[in-house]
C-alpha cells in the first residue's frame, strides 16, 4: 500500500517535520512494518494561498487489513496528532492519504471515474463519503508523485496504466522545481 503524508501547521510536535517523522513510526506500529519511506520534501501549499508551505513524504507498507480498516487507522493517527477536519484543503497538522492498495479500485471503476473527473471548483467543495482508490488525483500532484518516485517509481496506476515515473514525467517542470528535499 502507498500512503502520502504531509502537514503545514505545528501540532503537538515541535515542527511539521517532526510530526511527519512521528507519523511514519505510528503507521509502522499500527499497520505493519514500513517497507520503504521517501525523503521529506518542502512543497508549496495546495491550493495556493491556503496556508504555509507543506512538509510531504510517502511510505510503502504491507498489511493484511482491508483498505477501509487501514483508512480508519490513518484517520486515528491524524486525530491523535491534533488534526481537525474543519475546512476542506485547509491548513492541517497532519494529512495521511491512502493512495493505493496494490491494484485495487474501490469502490468501483465508475465511482473512481466520477471523483477523478471533478473540476477544481467541485473538488474544493465535495468530499466522498466512501474510500476511493486509487486516490483520484494522485497522478496530478507533484507533492505526491515526487515522494513516490523515491519509493515506488514502477508502481502502475490500475486505472490509468501508467507508472509513477511516467506520471511524474508528465508533470509541469515548474511545479517540480518548487519541491525541495529537506531530509535524506
Amino acid at each position: 500500500m502507498l500512503i502520502a503524508m504531509g502537514g503545514n501547521i505545528q501540532g503537538q510536535k515541535d515542527s511539521t517535520l517532526e510530526q511527519v517523522t512521528t507519523a511514519v513510526c505510528e503507521i509502522s506500529q499500527s499497520l505493519s512494518a514500513v517497507v520503504s519511506k521517501s525523503r521529506v520534501y518542502r512543497t508549496p501549499c495546495f491550493p495556493a494561498g491556503a496556508g504555509p508551505d507543506f512538509v510531504n513524504a510517502a511510505v510503502m507498507c504491507e498489511s493484511d487489513q482491508p483498505a477501509e480498516a487501514i483508512l480508519k487507522i490513518l484517520h486515528d493517527i491524524e486525530s491523535q496528532a491534533g488534526r481537525r477536519r474543519e475546512q476542506r484543503w485547509g491548513p492541517r497538522v497532519l494529512d495521511l492519504d491512502l493512495l493505493a492498495v496494490g491494484d485495487q479500485i474501490c469502490p468501483d471503476l465508475a465511482s473512481y471515474q466520477y471523483w477523478a473527473g471533478l473540476d477544481l471548483k467541485d473538488q474544493m467543495r465535495l468530499a466522498p463519503q466512501e474510500l476511493i482508490l486509487p486516490h483520484p488525483r494522485l497522478h496530478e500532484r507533484a507533492f505526491v508523485l515526487v515522494p513516490l518516485m523515491d519509493i515506488a517509481p514502477d508502481w502502475r496506476h490500475p486505472v490509468l496504466g501508467r507508472t509513477v515515473a511516467q506520471m511524474h514525467a508528465a508533470l509541469d517542470p515548474a511545479d517540480l522545481a518548487e519541491i525541495r528535499p529537506i531530509s535524506q
